[in-house]
């Protein structure tokens, strides 16, 4: 062990425990700065679907998920206004469980392996030097393309859903419902704005209709155009004011890791639409994808150039073509297709499932 280079992973959330958690299984030395505590609740859609469940298999992970009460999302379903898609069957089950459980469980695991975990601390220095990983998520943009996006979750109760995984579009963005376990469901939403209307200027904006059970933030995000029915759902269930967060300064460009000066991984890396339901997946398979590069950097046997050359080849096959089949499915979920006669027939086209499935994971 006194001969390993230590591995500093910056950012406690899924890729980077995840990361440190496979780290240790080798015997690599490790430390993780975490600005934040366990447990906490994440702006997420709480499920994983795709690869990334075939990854915590390979980490020895899915299985303490589901001793820790995960559940499975058999079926989904699209909404806009009064079109909708029929429930369909998942391809492959999506495993669902809160980012509340679910950071702290592998937060555990990773101390129990040895890791050393640096919780309310943050990363001293501005770059990510040799030996370094950047995990740290989301960068923040003020405007993308002359668009604030900004990100809210809260969990309800007593919510009844049509589906496992519900997808509501709206006129500013879409929200989506998780089914959880406990009788819980996750409501996480992505909403944009222009950014010339900043806090001191509505003018054009029209005013929502009150809800009083919502909290503020999400009467704001619904400003001008509220899903009515979405909207009732909400205000008669119980929801958990003590759940509710925010992101703000998001951006969905698709980012290549060959193009980054530091080694990183998960949404320090780039961001998926969240529409495509994939962004947790990534997460655990960046983290995969960086474990055997690591471990031999720490061994010395390869340089710390070879080592960021070789997860950012591994990441961009892994993930470029999935980001650019995300970026056509975010257009779309904005486009007025959605909002036009054409939308139930959208809505209702197998073919379109299919393909945002097949080819977003």
């Amino acid at each position: 062990m006194a001969n390993l280079r230590t591995i500093t992973i910056v950012g406690g959330g899924l890729a980077g425990l995840a990361l440190g958690i496979g780290l240790r299984r080798q015997g690599i030395p490790v430390t993780i700065w975490e600005a934040g505590r366990y447990p906490r609740h994440r702006v997420c859609g709480e499920f994983i679907s795709g690869r990334g469940q075939q990854t915590l298999t390979r980490l020895g992970l899915r299985e303490k998920l589901i001793e820790a009460g995960a559940i499975t999302a058999n079926t989904a379903m699209f909404l806009s206004g009064k079109s909708k898609s029929p429930a369909r069957p998942l391809s492959q089950p999506a495993l669902c469980l809160s980012r509340f459980a679910l950071d702290a469980l592998l937060a555990n695991i990773f101390r129990e392996l040895g890791g050393r975990l640096r919780e309310d601390e943050s990363w001293p220095k501005s770059t990510c030097g040799k030996g370094v990983v950047r995990a740290n998520g989301r960068r923040a943009h003020i405007t993308d393309n002359g668009w604030i996006w900004f990100g809210l979750k809260v969990h309800a109760r007593d919510l009844p859903l049509r589906a496992d995984l519900e997808m509501h579009i709206v006129h500013n963005g879409y929200v989506g419902l998780t089914r959880l376990p406990g009788n819980e469901v996750d409501v996480c939403g992505l909403f944009r704005r222009r950014s010339n209307l900043d806090n001191g200027d509505r003018r054009g904006v029209p005013t929502a209709p009150a809800h009083s059970n919502l909290p503020h933030g999400w009467q704001i995000a619904f400003n001008g155009d509220p899903p009515a029915e979405l909207c009732n759902r909400l205000s008669d269930a119980s929801l958990d004011q003590s759940s509710a967060c925010s992101v703000a300064g998001l951006c969905l460009r698709p980012q290549k890791a060959g193009t980054q000066s530091e080694l990183c991984i998960g949404d320090a890396l780039t961001m998926t639409p969240p529409v495509t339901g994939n962004g947790m997946s990534m997460a655990f398979e960046s983290a995969e994808l960086a474990i055997g590069p690591l471990a031999a950097y720490s061994r010395g046997e390869i340089d710390w150039t070879r080592t960021q050359q070789t997860v950012a080849r591994a990441c961009d096959h892994a993930f470029s073509r999935r980001l650019a089949w995300a970026r056509w499915l975010q257009w779309m979920m904005f486009s007025p297709i959605f909002k036009c006669p054409m939308g139930t027939v959208i809505l209702r086209s197998g073919w379109l499932w299919r393909m945002m499935f097949t080819n977003t994971r």
